[in-house]
């Protein structure tokens, strides 16, 4: 089974390309991170980032450049495909890449100003105690 599970942050936006019939094609820079950590004996373990390159074809291709922007949490299923080529220099060059089947946009969109100025006339100035207390988190 060749499955991949990315959540991670845009690192630039993302770059499309049309080809014949309309056919769309997307690349995105996925960062992921695993924090770091501090050893029992003290040593301290730095955050590891890698860098995926995400490609995405047809209608997700689309909905990538109307919705991502650089600095989005994204959340991509795919799979690991690799592939080679040859640069000008005739050098062989290796690329690995995700090519996304499902794709989840974690951040939340902004509300547009009138929508914000709207809202904050319509909530109260303050809640009482007893209301936060029921808040699920």
């Amino acid at each position: 089974m060749n499955k991949v599970m990315l959540i991670g942050n845009v690192g630039k936006d993302p770059e499309v390309r049309y080809y014949e019939a309309d056919t769309a094609v997307a690349q995105v820079s996925l960062a992921t991170t695993e924090r770091g950590y501090t050893l029992q004996n003290g040593t301290k373990v730095p955050d590891r980032t890698d860098w995926h390159t995400v490609v995405f074809w047809k209608s997700l291709a689309k909905a990538v450049e109307k919705y991502v922007h650089k600095g989005d949490k994204l959340f991509v299923e795919g799979k690991v495909r690799y592939r080679s080529y040859d640069d000008k220099q005739g050098k062989r060059q290796y690329v690995t890449e995700i090519w996304a089947d499902s794709l989840e946009l974690l951040t939340p969109r902004a509300q547009s100003k009138t929508d914000v100025a709207q809202e904050s006339k319509a909530q109260p100035e303050h809640t009482s105690e007893q209301e936060n207390n029921n808040l699920p988190f």
